[in-house]
């Protein structure tokens, strides 16, 4: 049985294959409003931050059966991989997984085990939850539907260099891509490199390149983040050729429209 969930993550899975631009938020505010203003605006997905907020998990269980009753894709970012954390965020309806700081292939091994059931990972099943329907249609169907439309995997890279070479990372031993993204954290890594917004960005245009580079080579997307999705603003963070686009917070959108409301005339 296919569940919104499923659905949701085919759609979005069948876009970045086709080479068209997805474009999401983070969010990071409690409740489900956002989540709702995502969908009524028409983002393609959104992505519920575990990393750099205040949200606790069941905040964002919450906020993820909530985009998928809306229909809206909803992925979830986290630190690191938690095994039972992952099973539980998908259980409730999360997209796929986007996973900061991966420097070392290691990272996406256990992220790939966390993800997928046996015989080729290693997650616990259970059909009590909404991303099973609640067993509504019996576990054979549910298997079937979760390897048709597994979780999205997104690897953020986000350091000046990694243990393994990025080619490494994003493209599996028999050659096949390791994740559906390999996304540029520009934040982390301006910092990492050592950059201001004031410095030359010409060191982190050359490291997301390479970033691309690699996506390429594997058949991986490629994604990142940016204050905003305008062309001019892509070029500044070397994204132009990015698909998989997350622009800004819920947050950082609420700041902007605030202050832009206290100086107007």
């Amino acid at each position: 049985m296919r569940t919104g969930v499923h659905t949701g993550r085919a759609a979005l899975r069948e876009r970045l294959r086709r080479g068209r631009r997805v474009v999401g938020t983070f969010l990071k505010l409690p409740g489900t409003d956002a989540v709702e203003l995502a969908a009524q605006a028409g983002l393609d997905f959104v992505v519920v931050d575990l990393e750099h907020s205040g949200l606790d998990e069941r905040t964002a269980a919450g906020q993820l059966r909530h985009a998928a009753l809306l229909g809206l894709p909803a992925l979830v970012r986290l630190a690191a991989v938690d095994p039972a954390q992952v099973n539980r965020l998908l259980e409730a309806g999360a997209a796929g997984v986007q996973l900061s700081t991966v420097r070392a292939r290691a990272q996406l091994d256990a992220l790939q085990a966390a993800v997928r059931y046996a015989p080729t990972g290693r997650r616990s099943i259970s059909l009590a939850h909404p991303a099973a329907g609640y067993g509504s249609a019996g576990l054979d169907a549910y298997l079937a539907a979760e390897t048709a439309d597994p979780p999205l995997l997104v690897a953020q890279i986000e350091t000046a260099d990694t243990d393994d070479p990025l080619p490494d990372l994003l493209a599996s031993p028999d050659g096949s891509p390791s994740v559906d993204v390999a996304f540029a954290g520009t934040t982390d890594l301006a910092v990492s490199l050592g950059l201001a917004t004031t410095d030359d960005q010409a060191p982190l245009l050359r490291r997301v390149g390479e970033i691309a580079d690699a996506a390429r080579a594997a058949g991986v997307t490629l994604g990142g983040w940016a204050p905003g999705r305008s062309d001019e603003i892509l070029r500044r963070y070397g994204l132009a050729s990015a698909n998989y686009l997350v622009a800004g917070s819920d947050l950082q959108l609420l700041g902007a429209g605030l202050r832009q409301l206290a100086t107007d005339n």
